[in-house]
């Protein structure tokens, strides 16, 4: 059934209610963590970007001043020049003059050794030719970053290239990798060089390895690489942080999500909804119990009863499920599945035996508008039905309210379907109430049937009938006695479990056929 589809679905969205907010918090703690940990390392590796950028800058600056010098090469003059260009540009470390790269003096040495310097490891687009080397002249093995265009070069400390202080919550490192010769120039602390062979076989600018996150910027005109790598140990802590935050939040959203499902798993649950999604799944089922004329014992007939099947294959009746229909609004929309199922059901029984007829029940609400009319009448022109066949049965409180329903009462009957009053003397009207009924048929309820013996009321009912020239069906017949007194006392009808209980429309037909072939015979 519907509902039960419905509450599987809420119970798993029950489930998802509990799970997902604690999940996401879970999930957004370590991403907020992440996120925090990615954008503190790109900042890092931006800014030492920057950093190198200046450095290089100021180098090209300082070329620029000492390349101006027009005097004697190598003179007190020149020297001078050299050194304060060491003064005014922090990070260069030294200046030096050469022909032919032929070291001829620096701004340490006035005249030292006449060193022979290595080829540059490359030319720039700019024309500056860019070194890094050990080869010095103060004798010491030290990488050094040299930047040279015309005669002079300028020597840098390649530290003061990765000279960035990390401003976030966790350490920070950072290598200076020479590209064309693919080895660490400099770095803030002892770098695993595997790591750079892993990143040029894969051609990767981020990798993880060995618990460290690293990210590798290339720069071709410079000819160096940045590798910056942090550890992930800070990260799972953070994480942890996190989760002391966005956890609480998590679980007061599932329990508060948990508790607007369970009201609506109640709600969908009510009978109501119950009743709402069978009638939208067209559930309910329509039986026929057989009305049959007393003096002849044929069937003239039968009443239609709505049942309401339920999952454990019983049968809900009528007296159970219509009076929650009539309080939810629903009872128009079973009425017409009823009207509708019985021209499905019966249409072409109807058509060819033109002497029987169906009874239909209908609510007060029924009988507000025309819309029950405007349902019949394109019904029985297409199944060919005489609008007498179809038989219309209202209890007491459909005549409540005359002002409202009564029209509408007196159009069905001018349409020709027959009115039958139901369960009539059974709620507060008086018998004298019945004569100004618009009705055509009265019915006596059970109640009265199973109190024959008794004789009080029920002989007041059929006299009142017969006085105003209507016929009468009585409910509930069970007993050939019943039967016999009815019949004696001028009852032309009777239905109950003597002859049949409500069947199926198929099961109907059957019954209907067998009994007229024992009529016959």
């Amino acid at each position: 059934m519907k509902t039960k589809h419905r509450v599987s679905l809420i119970t798993g969205m029950l489930t998802l209610a509990v799970l997902l907010p604690v999940l996401f918090s879970i999930w957004f703690a370590h991403h907020q963590a992440e996120k925090r940990f990615r954008s503190e390392l790109n900042s890092y590796t931006d800014r030492t970007i920057r950093r190198t950028g200046q450095v290089e800058e100021q180098a090209k600056l300082a070329l620029w001043e000492i390349n101006r010098f027009q005097g004697e090469t190598c003179s007190p003059a020149h020297l001078q020049a050299m050194r304060r260009l060491t003064f005014s540009f922090r990070h260069v470390q030294e200046v030096m003059y050469m022909r032919n790269r032929t070291l001829l003096c620096s701004s340490l040495e006035s005249r030292g050794e006449q060193m022979r310097w290595p080829r540059p490891d490359r030319i720039n687009a700019e024309g500056y030719a860019v070194w890094f080397t050990q080869s010095n002249d103060l004798n010491f093995y030290h990488y050094m970053v040299a930047l040279g265009i015309g005669p002079h070069v300028v020597v840098m400390d390649p530290m003061s290239f990765i000279d960035v202080i990390p401003f976030g919550s966790w350490p920070i490192e950072v290598a200076l990798i020479g590209l064309n010769q693919n080895r660490v120039i400099a770095s803030s602390v002892r770098f695993d060089e595997s790591v750079w062979q892993r990143a040029q076989q894969g051609k990767l600018n981020r990798l993880e390895y060995q618990g460290n996150v690293y990210l590798i910027r290339r720069q071709p005109e410079s000819g160096f690489a940045l590798v910056v790598w942090a550890s992930r140990l800070p990260l799972e802590k953070e994480s942890r942080d996190q989760m002391m935050v966005w956890l609480p939040l998590g679980v007061a959203i599932s329990a508060f999500a948990v508790v607007l499902m369970l009201r609506l798993l109640r709600r969908i649950q009510s009978p109501r909804y119950r009743l709402l999604d069978a009638i939208n799944a067209s559930e309910l089922r329509v039986y026929y119990q057989p009305v049959v004329n007393l003096s002849n014992g044929r069937v003239a007939g039968a009443e239609a009863l709505v049942r309401w099947p339920q999952p454990d294959g019983s049968m809900l009746t009528p007296d159970i499920f219509i009076p929650l229909a009539e309080q939810t609004g629903l009872i128009s929309r079973i009425t017409r599945q009823v009207v509708q199922s019985v021209f499905r059901d019966l249409g072409d029984y109807l058509h060819v035996h033109p002497d029987m007829h169906i009874s239909i029940n209908l609510a007060p609400e029924d009988l507000f508008s025309d819309e029950l009319l405007n349902l019949l009448t394109p019904l029985l022109a297409r199944w060919q039905v005489e609008p007498q066949q179809i038989a219309l049965e209202i209890t007491e409180r459909g005549f409540a309210d005359p002002k409202v329903t009564s029209p509408v009462i007196e159009r069905l009957r001018e349409a020709g379907h027959k009115v039958y009053i139901d369960d009539f003397g059974t709620g507060y009207s008086s018998l004298s109430y019945l004569q100004d009924l618009p009705v055509d048929i009265l019915k006596i309820d059970k109640s009265f049937v199973d109190a024959l013996e008794y004789k009080q009321v029920t002989p007041h009912i059929i006299e009142m009938a017969k006085s105003l020239k209507l016929e009468m069906v009585a409910e509930g017949v069970e007993t050939e006695s019943q039967a016999d007194w009815l019949r004696l006392h001028g009852v032309q009808y009777g239905q109950g479990w003597l002859y049949s209980k409500a069947l199926p429309p198929g099961e109907y037909i059957a019954w209907f056929n067998q009994q007229n072939a024992t009529l016959f015979t």
